[in-house]
C-alpha cells in the first residue's frame, strides 16, 4: 500500500508537470524498481528505490549551499525568450532575455545580504547555516512553474532513500514572486508540498484566499487596501471623471476590479477602461496610447506592472498627450526607471514605506570583480551597466571593461538605496521564514540557545510556524493575519522636479488602514501636479452643482455627467452636487441663492409704514373733526339751526362719530388677542350707535311732520326719552351679539402662511365667521332702514329739514359697506385691513360731512340764516 501510495504521489507530480507545459523539462522523479511497478502485491521489504531526476535542471541565478535552503523567484529580465515548439526535437528549457531589470536584481542581492546577516547572528538560528537558491522568472508564467517545479524537487540527480522515494534537498520556503500572476502559478504548484511562498510584491487581493493559497504569504499589504486607498485619493481632490488603465494580468484584472468598486462606492466615474500586456502587439499598445490622448478626463489611474508601464509610456513619448494627471499604484510609483518620462511629473499614488536597512548600500554597492565575473546575472548587469564588456569586445563593439568602473557614481535603480521600500519587503520576509525555521530547531536552555542542525525539517513545519511569527527588525514590525496578510500601510509618493531638473520621489503623506475610518489618508505636505503646476487640476464630466442647484442625470451617460438645474420655488439645496432640493420649514423661505433658509419676514400693518401712517392721520384728523363740530355746537347750542336738528341726537352721534374714526386706530399694529377681539366688536357697536342715531334723528324728522298734520299727537310717542331708548335699544343688540360672538368664537391673531409663499402675514382671524357677518350685517340692516326712512323724508319742505342729507350719508354709507365686501375678501394681506379702515373712515366721514358740514357752514360762515324766521320760511 505504501508503495502504491508513493507511486501515485510520483505520477501526481507527473501530472502536474504536463499540466504546466513543461513535461520534458520538469523535474520529475520515476521510480526505478520494478517491485514498485507491480502494484499488488509487493511485500513490505521492497529492495531499495532509486530515484532519478529527468530532464535538465534550471541553473539558478545565485545559489550557496546551506543546512536548511531557502528558494527565491524575481523578475530580474523583462522578457522570456519565445520558442515554437516543433515537436520533433527536445524542446529547450524556457529562459528569460531581455531588458534588464536592475531593480529587481536588487531585491535578489537583498535576499541574500538577510540570509548573509542571519548567518553570521548570534541571536537568530546560531550555528546553523541557511542557503539559497535564487531564479529568475521574467515575470512569466512558464518559466515561474518550471522554477516551482524546480525548488519542489531539489536537483540531486540520483539519491537513495530506503523504501522512500521522497523529496531531497528540497526548499523549506521561498521567497516570491515580484509579480501576482507568477506567484498565483508557484502557490498552486508549491501548495501542493506544503511549501510556504513567502511574496514581498504579489499585491493581488485573490492571493488572500486561504482556500485556493494555503501556503501563501507576504509581507506587502494587499491591493484590496491599496485599491481602497486610491479611491479615496482621488476622492481626496475632487476627481469625479476618470480614465483606467491596467495590466492583463492577475495583479492587473484583480487589482483594477477592487479599485473599481471602490471608486463606485466613492461616487467616481470611469470614462475608458483598458487592459493591455507587454508582450501584446505594438498596435495594441498603441490604441491604449491614442484612447488616453483622445480622452476628456485629466486623471489617469494606472494599474500596471513595471513592464507595461514602460511599454506604455514608451508609446506615449512618441506623441505626448495632453497633460495627464497620473495615479500610480505601488508597482510602478517608485520605480526610477520610468523617472524619465518627463510628462508624467507630478503623478502621485501609494507606495511601501520607506525604510532603512543597515549595511544594505554597502552590500550592494561592494562587489568585487570575482564576484561579478563568477555570476551570468551579475556579469550582464555590469556590462549593461556600463557599456563594456569584461572578457573581450563584443559584437556591439563594446570597449574592454578596464576596472575603472565604480558602482558608486552609477545612477541605476540596483545603486538607488536612498528609498528603499520593496527592498525592505524582501528583507522582512527572508527574516520571517528565518523565525519560522528558529521557532522549529532552536531551544532555550539555562540562557542558551541550541539548534539542531541535523533534524529533519519539513516545510509543513515553517508553513505552521509562520504563521505565529511577530517580531520587530529594524524597527519595523512583521506578522501575518489569517489571510497571510500585514497590516497595510502606505506612503503617498508624488513626483516632483528637483533643483536640478530631476524628478524625484517625494513622500507627501500616508494611508493607514489599521486607523479608524476618517483618520486613515493624511497628506502633509505641498505636492506637484502635472506640467509641474500648483493648482490641484480638474477632472469631471460636469461642473460640481452649486448650492441652490440639483444634479439631473444626462441619459445615456454615467452618474458624473449631469445638468444643473435651479430649485423649485420655496425649496433649497446647501451642499456641492445636491442630488434633490428640500423645502424649507413652513416659517422660513430661501434667500435669493436658494442655499439657505431665513424666518419669513413677517408682515403686519405697522405705524411705521406710509400707509399707515396717512390712515392714522385721517382717523385722527376725523376724530378732531367730530370734536371741533361738537364743540361749534356746543357753544351755538342755543341758536335755532342747532336746538332744530335735535341737540341731543347731534352730540351723542358726534361722540359716536370720534369712536368710530378712534377705533380704526386698533386695526393698525401687530395682532394681538385683546386688539384682535377690540377692533372688531369696537367697530361693530361704535357704528352701530352712529347709524342709531342717525336713524333717530331721521324718525325724528318724520314724526315731526307728522305732528303738523290735525289731530296728530305722533310726537309725544317719540319724545327725547323714547329717542335716547330707540339708540340704547338698537345698540344694546349689536353689543349681544359681539358679546356671543367673543364667548362662542373670538377673533385671534394668527399666521396667514398661505396668501403668500415667501412672507407671513400676521392677521386677526375672524374666529366666528357667522359672528363676523352678524356684526356687518346688523350694522347694513339698519343702514339699510335708516336710508329707506331718508329717501322718504327727502321731499319734505321745510328749510330745517335735515333729511336729504342724510339721505346722501347713507347713501354713500351704503355703497362703502357695499364695495367693501368684495374688496375684503380679495385684498391680500395688511392690505385687507387697510381696506377695512378706509371703508371705516370713508363712512365716518360720509355721514360728519354730508350732515354736520351744512350746519357748521351756516353757523360759521352764514350767521343770517341761523334764524328761527329763515328756519320756519317755506320753500
Amino acid at each position: 500500500m505504501e508503495i502504491g501510495l508513493r507511486l501515485a504521489v510520483s505520477l501526481f507530480n507527473l501530472l502536474i508537470a504536463v499540466v504546466a507545459g513543461s513535461f520534458n523539462d520538469d523535474v520529475v522523479r520515476t521510480i526505478q524498481s520494478a517491485d514498485a511497478l507491480n502494484g499488488a502485491g509487493v511485500s513490505a521489504e521492497a529492495p531499495l528505490v532509486k530515484c532519478s531526476l529527468q530532464g535538465s535542471a534550471r541553473l539558478p541565478a545565485f545559489s550557496m549551499d546551506g543546512d536548511f535552503v531557502i528558494g527565491g523567484a524575481f523578475f530580474i529580465h523583462y522578457q522570456m525568450h519565445t520558442l515554437v515548439n516543433n515537436y520533433t526535437t527536445k524542446p529547450e528549457l524556457p529562459r528569460c532575455t531581455g531588458s534588464f531589470n536592475a531593480r529587481d536584481l536588487r531585491f535578489s542581492r537583498t535576499m541574500i545580504f538577510a540570509i548573509e546577516e542571519i548567518n553570521n547572528s548570534t541571536e537568530l538560528l546560531p550555528g546553523i547555516r541557511l542557503g539559497y537558491q535564487i531564479y529568475d522568472t521574467c515575470s512569466a508564467v512558464p518559466v515561474a512553474v518550471h522554477v516551482a517545479f524546480q525548488l519542489s524537487n531539489g536537483q540531486d540527480p540520483v539519491f537513495y532513500k530506503g523504501d522512500n522515494c521522497s523529496q531531497s534537498g528540497v526548499v523549506v520556503a521561498a521567497v516570491g514572486d515580484s509579480g501576482s500572476t507568477p506567484s498565483i502559478s508557484m502557490s498552486r504548484i508549491m501548495g501542493s508540498f506544503n511549501i510556504p511562498l513567502v511574496s514581498h510584491f504579489a499585491t493581488c487581493a485573490c492571493l488572500s484566499d486561504k482556500q485556493q493559497f494555503p501556503t501563501f504569504f507576504r509581507t506587502i499589504p494587499s491591493d484590496y487596501y491599496q485599491a481602497a486607498a486610491l479611491a479615496k485619493l482621488v476622492k481626496h481632490f475632487g476627481w469625479t471623471w476618470i480614465g483606467a488603465v491596467h495590466s492583463d494580468s492577475d495583479y492587473g484584472n484583480n487589482g483594477m476590479a477592487s479599485f473599481l468598486e471602490a471608486a463606485l462606492r466613492e461616487g467616481i466615474c470611469v470614462e475608458y477602461i483598458e487592459s493591455f500586456y507587454r508582450s501584446n502587439p505594438q498596435s495594441k499598445i498603441q490604441r491604449v496610447a491614442d484612447v488616453i490622448r483622445s480622452s476628456t478626463a485629466v486623471v489617469v489611474v494606472a494599474f500596471t506592472a513595471v513592464g507595461e508601464t514602460k511599454v506604455l509610456l514608451e508609446e506615449l513619448a512618441r506623441d505626448p498627450p495632453p497633460p495627464r494627471q497620473w495615479i500610480a499604484s505601488e508597482a510602478w510609483i517608485t520605480d526610477s526607471n520610468l523617472m524619465r518620462f518627463s510628462f508624467c511629473t507630478g503623478a502621485i499614488g501609494v507606495a511601501i514605506q520607506k525604510s532603512v536597512v543597515p549595511g544594505l548600500r554597502d552590500f550592494l554597492l561592494n562587489l568585487s570583480p570575482s564576484e561579478v565575473s563568477a555570476s551570468s546575472v551579475l556579469t550582464e548587469f555590469w556590462e549593461d551597466a556600463f557599456n563594456c564588456s569584461l572578457t573581450k569586445a563584443s559584437k556591439q563593439n563594446k570597449r574592454v571593461c578596464d576596472g575603472t568602473e565604480d558602482l558608486k557614481t552609477l545612477k541605476s535603480p540596483y545603486t538607488e538605496t536612498s528609498q528603499l521600500r520593496v527592498s525592505n519587503m524582501v528583507y522582512k520576509a527572508v527574516y520571517a521564514i528565518a523565525h519560522a525555521i528558529h521557532n522549529v530547531i532552536c531551544e532555550e536552555t539555562n540562557a542558551t540557545r541550541q539548534c539542531n542542525k541535523y533534524i529533519r525539517l519539513e516545510p509543513q513545519q515553517v508553513l505552521t510556524e509562520l504563521k505565529k511569527v511577530n517580531f520587530s527588525r529594524n524597527g519595523y514590525h512583521v506578522s501575518f493575519d489569517v489571510n497571510g496578510d500585514p497590516i497595510a500601510f502606505y506612503e503617498l509618493v508624488n513626483w516632483q522636479k528637483s533643483e536640478k531638473g530631476v524628478i524625484e520621489p517625494v513622500t507627501v503623506g500616508y494611508y493607514d488602514a489599521s486607523l479608524q475610518r476618517g483618520e486613515q489618508f493624511r497628506i502633509n505636505r505641498n505636492l506637484t501636479w502635472l506640467e509641474d503646476g500648483t493648482q490641484v487640476p480638474v477632472s469631471v464630466c460636469s461642473e460640481s452643482c452649486p448650492p441652490g442647484t440639483r444634479k439631473v442625470l444626462q441619459k445615456g451617460k454615467p452618474i458624473c455627467c449631469y445638468d444643473c438645474i435651479p430649485c423649485p420655488e420655496g425649496e433649497i439645496s446647501n451642499m456641492t452636487d445636491a442630488p434633490d432640493c428640500f423645502l424649507c420649514p413652513r416659517e422660513f423661505w430661501p434667500n435669493a441663492g436658494k442655499n439657505n433658509c431665513f424666518p419669513k419676514p413677517v408682515e403686519f400693518l405697522s405705524f411705521d409704514e406710509v400707509l399707515s401712517i396717512i390712515l392714522a392721520v385721517f382717523s385722527v384728523s376725523g376724530a378732531f373733526l367730530a370734536i371741533m363740530t361738537a364743540v361749534i355746537f356746543f357753544y351755538h347750542r342755543t341758536t335755532p339751526i342747532v336746538r332744530a336738528n335735535n341737540s341731543e341726537l347731534s352730540f351723542l352721534l358726534l361722540f359716536a362719530l370720534t369712536l368710530c374714526f378712534l377705533c380704526s386706530l386698533t386695526f393698525i399694529g401687530a395682532p394681538s388677542e385683546w386688539s384682535c377681539m377690540l377692533r372688531h366688536t369696537a367697530f361693530g357697536i361704535t357704528f352701530v350707535l352712529c347709524i342709531s342715531c342717525v336713524l333717530g334723528k331721521t324718525i325724528v324728522v318724520l314724526m315731526a311732520f307728522k305732528a303738523t298734520l290735525p289731530g296728530s299727537n305722533a310726537m309725544k310717542w317719540f319724545g327725547p326719552p323714547q329717542q335716547r331708548m330707540t339708540v340704547v335699544v338698537l345698540t344694546f343688540i349689536q353689543v349681544i351679539i359681539c358679546i356671543i360672538w367673543l364667548v362662542v368664537s373670538p377673533p385671534f391673531p394668527v399666521k396667514n402662511l398661505t396668501t403668500y409663499k415667501e412672507k407671513i402675514i400676521l392677521e386677526c382671524a375672524l374666529g366666528s365667521a357667522v359672528g363676523f357677518w352678524a356684526v356687518l350685517g346688523y350694522i347694513g340692516l339698519l343702514a339699510v332702514f335708516c336710508f329707506v326712512l331718508a329717501v322718504l323724508a327727502r321731499k319734505l319742505p321745510d328749510n330745517f329739514n335735515e333729511a336729504k342729507m342724510i339721505t346722501f350719508s347713507m347713501l354713500i354709507f351704503c355703497a362703502v359697506w357695499i364695495t367693501f365686501i368684495p374688496a375684503y375678501v380679495s385684498s391680500p394681506g395688511k392690505f385687507t385691513v387697510a381696506v377695512e379702515i378706509f371703508a371705516i373712515l370713508a363712512s365716518s366721514f360720509a355721514l360728519i360731512l354730508c350732515i354736520f358740514a351744512p350746519k357748521c357752514f351756516i353757523i360759521l360762515i352764514q350767521p343770517e340764516k341761523n334764524t328761527k324766521k329763515f328756519l320756519m320760511n317755506k320753500n
